[in-house]
């Protein structure tokens, strides 16, 4: 019994995992700040898109796992979908930006946040499945480096000591 509550346990807790780095790696900035910056930008309030950062961050991954040639596919698939993801997140905040969501009462801030939560728990269903593609395919060097990626947020193979 104490066997299967661990198994439910630990299968909860890597669910949960998942979730809080997809969304910290892909979703770090959305707010509506990020998205609905005023027109006028200093130097110091310049805002990334949801777009833009997946840009970086797709790049970045790619360089710290060496994709190879039978993985090349794979990567594009889960690449569409973090894409796809980003553009809908931009979208969405740029309507939130035109509704004028600083005029938004507490109530409405906190749907809005909810509304938020669940765009973003579709997007990871939608991640999922090939992100899950591409990782069976991975060696174990490059599993290794992304369970540590997805483990800590960090990169760069050689930086630790």
């Amino acid at each position: 019994m104490k066997r299967k509550a661990y198994q439910v346990a630990f299968r909860a807790t890597l669910i949960v995992m998942m979730v809080a780095f997809l969304s910290s790696i892909f979703f770090v900035n959305a707010n509506l700040s990020f998205a609905a910056a005023s027109k006028k930008k200093s130097s110091v309030d310049i805002r990334t898109s949801a777009v833009e950062y997946t840009e970086a961050q797709i790049k970045q991954l790619q360089n710290e796992l060496d994709i190879t040639k039978d993985q090349e596919q794979l990567w594009i698939n889960l690449t569409q979908v973090m894409r796809g993801n980003a553009k809908d997140m931009d979208a969405f905040f740029t309507k939130a930006r035109a509704e004028n969501a600083k005029n938004m009462n507490s109530v409405d801030r906190m749907k809005f946040q909810g509304q938020i939560t669940e765009i973003q728990l579709d997007q990871l269903k939608k991640l999922i499945p090939p992100f899950e593609a591409f990782y069976s395919s991975l060696s174990d060097e490059q599993k290794k480096d992304t369970d540590t990626i997805f483990r800590t947020g960090k990169y760069g193979k050689h930086k630790r000591k």
